[in-house]
């Protein structure tokens, strides 16, 4: 170990904490707004549909610049980035909470969308390079913990701010913290001077921009105005053919956006494909279990909150834990329990009637998270232990966009279920929680939780064919060893 890789080692653990609180702020900013739209709209004189832009302009901005992030990451450095990110996800901020237009705070969220994604982009690859690998899961799976919890806990939180004080200061607590990890980030990232003498690919930036704008917009907009309305298609449709056309580009390139050479790895793509279906489940449950308590089970919203929390504490406790088992036994056969403890919760909570006691509800949400926190942090790991260094920074952008795929689809494939299910109960249209009519929606519900049950679980029979291949590898290479020796 040279000097420069001893300093570093020292410094890593605030480094981690630099970078947890950047990735905390990042994902809480795309949920802690939900449950102020109600009061922005009132302030702003909007409609509550003008003002769910505030919400998916964050989102698909996300989505947009995440991979182009990654890949200027590996080009001029990944420290870099990351601090241009903190910069302006902080300028963001202060505009959000000090303007009065629904326009101004539109363009404030996209500038702190960008800051976002340039934070998200590189965050797994600065761990990775800071962290040894006996010690790389553990670190994931701080900074996996860090990203559900700022997903979880961004509506109680958010709630909890609005009541005491007024929706700008969901904006403006971030202004000091960015600050500080700005400050953190000059005084203790490594003084790196990576950079790569390439560009990055116009024409596929252009094309990726098109088909994530279009697929997440039309994700986001078909909850409102139906999949069934005529540019709700034309949008999928442009997107697929954008898609199309930046794969093909992209396998032509010599120094393209997205290296597809990385997907020739196995390891690598069924890692990030597991993680889409574990995304999607868990945001599919995320996004019903309010509804449940609030009208099923008749809970105030303070004591939803309580609930709610029940699942990021359990997270908290069990993602590092299994991120340092991870370091220990590998994280192969960790990524296989975890996913099928999940698949279990799911379907667990797919038997619940609307008389369940809340302590089985409860149980059965522990066994999904605890399966949950078991899944993020060794796939993590391997995600980003099977790239080269190089593409440290496209294989992180690659996970994280991979995980808002996940949450967009997730949330929209359970409403949409939930209402078409409930809408088959009940012989007309429904799209709405029907009042005296609890058997209907956990009618939904239960279809909801076995589909999101079932999609996990085709995660699962990946990571085992995937394990016991690994298994069978070594074996056979183990044997090899033996009759060479022989």
């Amino acid at each position: 170990m040279n000097k420069e890789q001893n300093e570093l080692y020292k410094k890593r653990w605030i480094i981690l904490v630099t970078v947890l609180s950047a990735t905390l702020m990042s994902t809480l900013d795309g949920s802690i707004v939900n449950v102020a739209l109600p009061s922005m709209a009132s302030r702003l004189n909007v409609s509550t549909a003008s003002v769910q832009w505030v919400v998916t302009s964050f989102l698909i901005t996300v989505a947009a610049t995440i991979l182009i992030f990654g890949r200027l990451g590996d080009i001029k450095g990944k420290t870099k980035i990351f601090k241009f990110g903190v910069v302006l996800f902080t300028l963001g901020s202060l505009l959000c909470g000090l303007t009065n237009s629904l326009l101004i705070l539109v363009i404030a969220r996209v500038i702190q969308a960008i800051g976002a994604a340039a934070t998200m982009a590189t965050n797994q690859g600065i761990i990775t390079q800071t962290f040894p690998a006996n010690e790389r899961g553990r670190a994931l799976g701080l900074l996996g913990t860090f990203v559900a919890l700022g997903a979880m806990i961004g509506p109680p939180l958010g709630g909890f701010i609005v009541s005491l004080a007024s929706w700008e200061y969901i904006f403006l607590i971030n202004i000091p913290i960015g600050i500080i990890v700005f400050i953190l980030c000059i005084k203790v990232f490594p003084k790196t001077n990576e950079r790569m003498n390439e560009k990055v690919d116009g024409v596929g930036a252009v094309l990726f921009t098109i088909f994530t704008v279009l697929l997440f917009g039309a994700l986001v907009q078909g909850e409102t105005i139906g999949y069934s309305n005529i540019y709700i298609i034309l949008a999928f449709v442009i997107s697929a053919v954008a898609l199309i056309s930046f794969l093909i580009i992209e396998m032509k390139r010599k120094q393209p956006l997205l290296d597809l050479s990385i997907f020739k790895n196995s390891l690598f793509s069924v890692s990030v494909i597991c993680a889409f279906t574990s995304f999607t489940a868990i945001s599919a449950s995320n996004i019903i279990l309010p509804f449940y308590f609030q009208d099923t089970l008749k809970f105030s919203a303070a004591i939803t909150g309580i609930f709610m929390v029940v699942s990021p504490i359990v997270l908290a406790i069990v993602a590092p834990f299994s991120g340092y088992l991870s370091d220990k036994i590998g994280s192969e056969i960790l990524t296989l329990i975890g996913l099928f403890l999940t698949s279990v919760g799911l379907f667990l909570i797919s038997t619940l009637t609307a008389a369940s006691p809340v302590a089985l509800l409860m149980t059965y949400i522990v066994v999904m998270t605890i399966g949950n926190g078991m899944f993020q942090a060794p796939n993590n790991s391997l995600v980003m232990s099977t790239v080269d260094k190089s593409k440290l920074g496209i294989a992180g952008s690659v996970n994280a966009l991979i995980r808002n795929l996940g949450f967009v689809v997730g949330t929209s494939f359970a409403t949409l279920l939930l209402y078409n299910r409930m809408s088959s109960k009940m012989g007309y249209r429904v799209v709405d929680y029907i009042k005296g009519r609890d058997d209907v929606f956990m009618y939904g519900m239960k279809w909801v939780y076995i589909a999101a049950g079932v999609f996990c679980m085709m995660g699962v029979i990946m990571t085992a064919v995937r394990f016991f291949n690994s298994k069978k590898k070594s074996k056979d290479n183990l044997e090899k060893l033996r009759d060479k020796a022989v």
